[in-house]
């Protein structure tokens, strides 16, 4: 029975993030959890553990990089996501996704809204997103490799 639930980055996870591994066409759309690893006091690493066990990676960003995204000074950056190579397929992005708000709600309490920008070619990355609530607020940004998507998630209590 897979157990999945959301974590702080703890350096007891190092050793597992450092061995994720991703397809190269998925490598471009986002960034490996040992490059993503840096904690501030407004970047807040998340793994996504399988019976304890990292299978899934991302960022919570509550710094000014957000106000690209949103105008909400009450909404968080969602960037980075990931699942390892050897753990996808088995759901897990979706179910870490379906625990955020929980998550959110008891880690970061003054946040009330998600943000998240995807690129307009990863279509997998969309759908999962919609699959869990998150909307195409309809804004648009260019990224690194492309135009970006700009999605929205309510943390509402």
């Amino acid at each position: 029975m897979n157990e999945i639930n959301l974590q702080l980055y703890q350096s007891e996870h190092f050793e597992s993030l450092n061995q994720f591994e991703l397809p190269e066409d998925q490598e471009q759309y986002t960034a490996l959890p040992i490059h993503s690893l840096e904690i501030t006091h407004e970047r807040h690493p998340i793994v996504i553990l399988n019976n304890n066990g990292p299978v899934g990676f991302f960022v919570l960003h509550s710094s000014d990089r957000v106000k690209e995204y949103s105008d909400n000074r009450k909404a968080m950056l969602l960037t980075a996501l990931s699942i390892n190579h050897s753990h996808q397929r088995k759901g897990f992005a979706k179910k870490g996704m379906e625990q955020i708000k929980d998550f959110v709600t008891e880690t970061f309490p003054s946040c009330n809204e998600i943000v998240l920008a995807v690129n307009k070619r990863n279509i997998a990355a969309q759908k999962l997103y919609e699959k869990v609530g998150y909307n195409d607020t309809g804004r648009r940004k260019m990224g690194r490799i492309g135009e970006q998507l700009i999605f929205s998630f309510p943390v509402t209590r």
